[in-house]
């Protein structure tokens, strides 16, 4: 007998609840949107970066429950890794810092990361929508995709 918990839409569900929420305190922690003991933020944190990280986190745990196995999830990868980009402190990331230079990254990169926030969670949002498109059998509406299994009237044969 099945149960309502064993089902893998629940399934799914539960696992892009937990995705986001531990993606939103990963992250936030990492890119110290708050206080924490094992990071130290060396620029003050802007007023949207927390929002995009909320934005992006559920955003990750939605296409988390709409994600089938056999789909590829480079798109939302590339999505979260340029939100992470936007939200974090641009001078504590020592491979921005090594590539760059604080100099730099606080000019030209520090002015324009809540764009880059943005177009993440965008990039993000954008792979949610191709995975739903993308899934066999589902129209976008979320009603079954009905395909004709064959002609629908008989051919008449003329001997």
């Amino acid at each position: 007998m099945r149960t309502f918990a064993s089902t893998p839409a629940l399934a799914r569900s539960v696992g892009g609840i937990v995705t986001a929420i531990l993606s939103f305190s990963a992250l936030g922690t990492v890119a110290a949107l708050w206080s924490n003991p094992w990071f130290v933020r060396m620029t003050p944190v802007g007023d949207c970066e927390v929002a995009f990280l909320a934005a992006s986190s559920a955003l990750a745990g939605l296409y988390v429950a709409v994600r089938h196995p056999a789909c590829s999830a480079k798109m939302a990868g590339l999505g979260g890794v340029i939100n992470f980009l936007g939200v974090a402190c641009p001078i504590c990331n020592k491979i921005l810092v090594a590539a760059f230079g604080s100099q730099l990254l606080m000019s030209y990169f520090d002015p324009i990361r809540v764009y880059v926030a943005a177009v993440g969670v965008i990039v993000l949002a954008v792979a949610i929508v191709l995975e739903i498109t993308r899934t066999p059998g589902v129209q976008p509406s979320g009603a079954p995709l009905r395909i004709p299994s064959g002609p629908t009237h008989e051919p008449s044969v003329r001997g």
